[in-house]
């Protein structure tokens, strides 16, 4: 059994690094034992990874599969999304294991904020995550629609889920970072004024984001994924505007507070 870690978060080097350890331990565990479910599951999940595939092939008429380069692939293939969705379904388990090992050095009020972060952080790349799923048939379409209607395309299976990762990390990421600035706010480091401040380029930034995940030619698709991505920043703007009045307001108060305990000294 680990050794308690003190209410202060202070231990020595040795223990620190044995509890890092054998946090990591349980969480390789996690992901292994859930990466078994992502092999059961890797079958269905590639099925719908075609489905895009084999919609153009239907409305085009063109050949449009997957292909393995090797004949090992089709193993690697679903070795990778079985590690993929283990860690996916692991992450309670990492995101635990992670809070446990930070919160013991964390005020009580540091640790709700942080617990509220990750809380909301999660639900949010999620979100962000099926928006870009949603995107992708478009994207196939779109991208498949340069070849011949007599040509056989044939799509590597490796470069292909890795664009799929991709687009839905990035449209994960782009949900997140609205909160980012929340906890930059909320630890002192930009105030609401500079977030509106800088509302052009967050425009800019969410289109230009949209725009490389969408067609270039699909416009109602790229305001459809940017517009919840200014929501979100608008949103962000004003907590951190709310949360600028209450720390002004604190901050105020506890000047008040020592002035009277000054003025009772000369007393």
């Amino acid at each position: 059994m680990a050794r308690r870690r003190p209410r202060d978060g202070n231990m020595p080097l040795g223990e620190h690094l044995a509890e890092l350890q054998r946090r990591f331990v349980v969480s390789l565990i996690a992901v292994a034992v859930a990466a078994v479910a992502g092999w059961f599951l890797s079958e269905y999940i590639l099925g719908a990874l075609r489905e895009p595939l084999e919609i153009v092939m239907h409305t085009s008429g063109r050949q449009t599969q997957i292909n393995y380069q090797d004949i090992s692939g089709p193993f690697n293939v679903r070795m990778h999304i079985a590690m993929v969705t283990g860690i996916v379904l692991a992450s309670p388990v990492l995101l635990w294991e992670i809070w446990g090992f930070l919160v013991p050095g964390l005020k009580r009020k540091e640790k709700i904020g942080a617990l509220a972060f990750v809380s909301i952080g999660v639900p949010l790349f999620l979100t962000g995550c099926t928006f870009g799923w949603f995107a992708l048939p478009n994207l196939v379409s779109f991208f498949t629609s340069f070849a011949g209607e007599n040509d056989t395309q044939l799509v590597s299976a490796d470069i292909y889920i890795r664009f799929i990762m991709y687009l839905m990390l990035f449209m994960g990421i782009g949900f997140v970072l609205p909160l980012l600035l929340v906890l930059l706010n909320l630890v002192g480091v930009l105030s609401g004024k500079a977030i509106f401040k800088g509302w052009r380029v967050a425009i800019v930034v969410a289109l230009i984001f949209a725009a490389f995940i969408t067609p270039p030619t699909d416009i109602v698709s790229m305001f459809l994924l940017s517009t919840p991505m200014l929501a979100l920043y608008l949103l962000a703007g004003l907590f951190a505007l709310w949360n600028d009045r209450r720390v002004a307001r604190r901050n105020a108060e506890f000047l008040d507070d020592d002035s009277l305990l000054d003025d009772e000294s000369h007393v």
